[in-house]
């Protein structure tokens, strides 16, 4: 390997890639990692994190209003956008640093440059030319923008956190997880949401009874959704935009926040220079160990858009590296990967759903739950929460676990290794509960 400038270079400096380079020369190979934005990736500076703050600060929204009823007097409330905005892109630096003292920390060499493939072997970065052993691809995904007459005029997800100031009246297209959790920060907000969808559903992926409790309680808190709609165009007003609909009226508002789907970042790499080929899909190409059809060139993360979510990055980059520098190959395991959607309420999953369980395993058994959490109860809300085990009749393992309700994800965490592990009902059946907690409700319904 000495032959190259480095043993490995990683293209990308995502959750991903930062991993991969940290193990890689952990195990004692010469790394270096190029990123032309800052270091962290989407997860950290523009995706989960800064997301997540927003929703614990759209929380107060709803917990100030509850506090009378639990006998604290809060006069003169208000909410100022832009403490919150610059205290969430304060943490996002911070997180910023930490990544890079990682990567310094581990003699990882960092290029704040685009890299593009000259060859299979060598990289344009910045105007220098590097050679490298091996080549990781992790360069992510990104908002994906429809090609609508005016589309210019709304912005993304990235965009959102550097706002300047609130709308009053928001428009966001998109069904999926983005879009609802957005739908439900903004609304906390003070904001008058919108959320238009082509399709006839929100959360098209989930179980359907999470999505429609979701969307029964995002109603009832005043957020208006249009199902089929067909866009035609965005126009620019004095105001803000005007939402141009084939079939119904046009919808005006302040902003318009385009959430329908990512889409992997691989223009500009020169991957026809290294001979790297794509899927259908526009994706990376890659085997079970993150190989693409060139054998020293490697791809992890949403830039394969296998599964789009950060932890499973994580482990992709570490098995790559582990296995090409560690000698200790082994492979990612997808089955049972939980994931959330952090909208108001919020909700979890892991699992088969009852649809999938049905049509794989046939005989199925469905528990659930649907309650009214304590809190609520005193608070005087009207929401309820609903768990739903799946649980396979043959052999009475629970193989699909679905929530909404308070900390749901958190709960959902502890769940998704129960069902990793293969425990059946009855051993769930068999735990003592935890009260008063909502969790004792998994191990309570019969």
């Amino acid at each position: 390997m000495t032959a190259f400038d480095y043993d490995l270079f990683v293209i990308g400096a995502g959750s991903g890639g930062v991993r991969a380079a940290r193990i890689a020369a952990g195990h004692g190979a010469r790394v270096a990692v190029a990123e032309e934005h800052k270091v962290g990736g989407t997860c950290v500076i523009r995706g989960c994190v800064p997301k997540k703050l927003l929703v614990y600060g759209a929380h107060f929204a709803e917990d100030l209003v509850d506090a009378r009823r639990f006998g604290w007097q809060l006069e003169g409330k208000s909410f100022d956008w832009l403490t919150l905005r610059d205290n969430v892109l304060a943490e996002v630096d911070r997180l910023n640093g930490l990544y890079i003292n990682t990567l310094n920390s581990h003699d990882v060499t960092i290029y704040n440059s685009r890299a593009t493939f000259i060859d299979p072997h060598t990289l344009d970065v910045g105007g220098e030319r590097i050679t490298a052993a091996r080549i990781l691809i992790a360069t992510g995904a990104r908002p994906w923008i429809p090609d609508y007459p005016g589309a210019e005029h709304g912005i993304t997800s990235n965009e959102v956190f550097h706002l300047e100031k609130l709308p009053k009246r928001l428009v966001i297209a998109g069904g999926g997880y983005i879009a609802n959790e957005f739908a439900g920060i903004f609304h906390e907000f003070g904001v008058h949401v919108t959320l238009i969808n082509r399709g006839d559903t929100i959360l098209r992926e989930w179980d359907p009874a999470l999505r429609d409790r979701l969307l029964s309680i995002s109603t009832a808190k005043g957020l208006r959704f249009v199902f089929n709609c067909a866009m035609q165009s965005i126009e620019k007003t004095e105001e803000g935009v005007r939402i141009n609909l084939r079939d119904d009226d046009p919808i005006e508002a302040d902003m318009f926040i385009w959430a329908v789907g990512r889409r992997p970042n691989v223009e500009g790499l020169g991957l026809e220079a290294a001979g790297v080929e794509l899927d259908e899909r526009g994706a990376i190409k890659v085997d079970l160990d993150s190989q693409t059809n060139v054998p020293h060139i490697h791809a992890v993360g949403d830039v394969t858009d296998r599964v789009q979510l950060t932890p499973v990055a994580i482990r992709e980059g570490h098995a790559f590296a582990d296995t090409m520098f560690g000698n200790k190959p082994w492979r990612v395991d997808y089955r049972c990967i939980p994931s959330a959607v952090f909208s108001n309420p919020p909700l979890g999953s892991v699992g088969m759903t009852e649809v999938e369980a049905r049509s794989t395993l046939g005989a199925v058994k469905i528990f659930t739950s649907d309650f009214k959490p304590m809190r609520n109860v005193l608070a005087g809300r009207n929401e309820r929460a609903l768990y739903k085990l799946i649980v396979d009749q043959t052999t009475d393992k629970v193989v699909g676990a679905h929530m909404i309700g308070p900390d749901a994800p958190e709960i959902l965490q502890a769940v998704a290794i129960a069902i990793k592990a293969g425990l059946t009902k009855a051993q769930f059946d068999d735990t003592i509960a935890l009260h008063p907690t909502m969790s004792e409700e998994l191990v309570l319904m019969k």
